[in-house]
């Protein structure tokens, strides 16, 4: 099921705080839709890390960014663990 957050309304950083909150309550095989005013480049790398991939589309200054997780098996390996050395 698809979710709805439109942040386009809140100034920074309420809508990146808004979003990760979002994501840490939505339940398993759920998307998270943001609608935004502008594209939230600094929100990119951090969904990277936290395992989730996006689309994006746009209107006019309007950004819908469709946000849903990686499912683990699809997720890359580490170099570390490609390497076999552990940090433990």
């Amino acid at each position: 099921m698809d979710r709805t957050l439109d942040v386009s309304a809140l100034p920074a950083p309420e809508p990146m705080e808004r979003i990760l909150d979002a994501l840490a309550d939505l339940p398993p095989g759920d998307r998270l839709c943001v609608l935004h005013r502008r594209e939230p480049y600094p929100l990119y790398d951090m969904l990277r890390r936290m395992g989730y991939r996006w689309e994006i589309s746009s209107e006019d200054d309007r950004y819908r960014i469709l946000i849903s997780p990686v499912p683990k098996q699809q997720r890359p390996i580490s170099r570390i663990r490609q390497q076999g050395v552990s940090r433990f």
